[in-house]
């Protein structure tokens, strides 16, 4: 008889398990009661290594979705840089993503370089890693061709640094679910 009532209480438990958790069960996950968006904005100042070195200054705003399970980042930069051997101005804006907390970031920046007597553009892809506030970037300005103007970088390696200096945090709540159980 105990064996029997074991038996039966032990499907009643699997068939009730079952049921609460049937959305997990098909695949199909139950929404997060919270939502939390952050927007950080600051300014950075980095160094870009190639062939020549160039100080770089500009501002960098980041939008994250805080979750558990794969975070993503989303970043928009616009800087200047200059060489001061060279006498070389650039402007450069960009963006890039981030897939999950440790991965690496890829994006793209569309620049300009300029010598004062001739000016050269392109783009740049660059895949990098991000961690705390540094964020160190490699990748190739593909730029209009110069045989005169040829003191910028092409291959490149940069590592700049983000000052937050504000930070905005939305938080939505979502209604509360029903109980599954309600008398």
């Amino acid at each position: 008889m105990s064996m029997w009532r074991r038996s039966l209480s032990s499907i009643v438990f699997i068939i009730s398990f079952t049921h609460v958790f049937s959305f997990e069960l098909e695949g199909f996950s139950r929404p997060n009661p919270l939502k939390i968006d952050v927007v950080k904005t600051g300014p950075y100042f980095g160094i870009q290594k190639g062939k020549y070195t160039i100080f770089e200054l500009g501002v960098e705003r980041q939008w994250k979705q805080i979750k558990l399970k794969s975070p993503s980042t989303h970043a928009a930069h616009f800087g200047f840089n200059y060489n001061f051997k060279y006498n070389v101005l650039g402007y450069d804006i960009g963006y890039w993503f981030k897939q999950n907390r440790l991965g690496f970031t890829y994006g793209a920046t569309l620049c300009l370089r300029t010598d004062f007597d001739q000016t050269r553009f392109g783009i740049a892809p660059v895949v990098g890693y991000k961690l705390w506030q540094f964020h160190l970037q490699t990748g190739y300005h593909f730029l209009t061709r110069s045989t005169v103007f040829t003191e910028t970088n092409g291959l490149f390696i940069s590592l700049r640094f983000v000052l937050i200096n504000d930070r905005d945090v939305d938080v939505d709540r979502k209604k509360k679910r029903k109980p599954l159980f309600s008398k």
